[in-house]
């Protein structure tokens, strides 16, 4: 009977997953022009987001969390739509969602923002 107990809690732990979330507001854009949000002289247009995964199999996988953020980012920059207009992303947030099994790992981030317009 003990047996019994010992074998089915090892098989539980070894199906169960664990799953962690960070969420770091930050803009880790080296090169960037600094935009002074003190007058009234903008909008909140909307907001946007992109997201990008990973999988990872005894280690093996596909792509580095550097470069799947720079993913995302690059996806929500593309649905933002600022090009030719006198918008900007403002309040970057990146979110990294991790769930792991015994031998399985996926990655989620998910890059979000809002889209501000200049109205001067």
């Amino acid at each position: 009977m003990k047996k019994i107990g010992i074998l089915t809690l090892l098989i539980i732990s070894l199906l169960s997953s664990c799953s962690i979330h960070n969420g770091l507001t930050y803009n880790s854009n080296i090169h960037s022009t600094d935009v002074v949000l003190s007058k009234k002289n903008f909008k909140v247009v909307s907001s946007v987001k992109g997201e990008a995964e990973a999988s990872y199999l005894f280690g093996i996988g596909s792509i580095t969390k550097k470069a799947l953020v720079e993913e995302a980012r690059t996806k929500m920059l593309e649905k933002a739509n600022l090009i030719g207009s006198s918008k900007a992303v403002a309040n970057e947030t990146v979110e990294l969602t991790h769930t792991f099994f015994p031998f399985f790992r996926k990655y989620n981030v998910t890059v979000s923002a809002y889209i501000i317009e200049f109205t001067e």
